[in-house]
């Protein structure tokens, strides 16, 4: 499987800030989403970092509720690790181990054009081990 199989299945939108936004929007951002990460774009798409809960949390630890003004640019991470549509479960998982992220936008053109969650990974993964147990108690059955 491949990542532009997955953003065919879950979608290609993606939750996005500003990086002048403040943390307290973030945060307010992640808990509406319900989710992990908000992905920090130019108004041209150009990724320019991504922010994560975890970000915001170590922010908070050291300057205490002031974090919460802080600029999102202030905190977040700027080397940001993509992958590409064409790229693999198997490379995503490497990827997300050896960098310990839970996050990768997907990039196309040096624009966003989707983001892929450690969950939809997970989720795909089994969908494959499902589809080949089914397959292999079915030859098994036949023979």
């Amino acid at each position: 499987m491949i990542v532009s199989q997955i953003l065919k299945a879950k979608g290609s939108d993606v939750a996005t800030i500003d990086p002048k936004a403040s943390l307290a929007e973030a945060a307010t951002k992640l808990a509406r989403a319900r989710i992990g990460a908000l992905v920090v774009t130019a108004p041209d798409g150009d990724i320019l970092g991504i922010v994560s809960e975890r970000d915001i949390v170590q922010a908070i630890a050291v300057s205490r509720a002031h974090a919460l003004d802080h600029a999102v640019e202030t905190v977040m991470t700027r080397n940001v690790a993509t992958c590409t549509t064409a790229d693999s479960l198997e490379s995503l998982m490497r990827e997300m181990t050896a960098r310990r992220v839970r996050h990768l936008p997907v990039a196309r053109d040096g624009k966003l054009a989707g983001i892929v969650s450690i969950g939809d990974v997970v989720k795909h993964r089994l969908d494959e081990l499902e589809r080949e147990r089914a397959m292999l108690v079915d030859y098994v059955a036949s023979g």
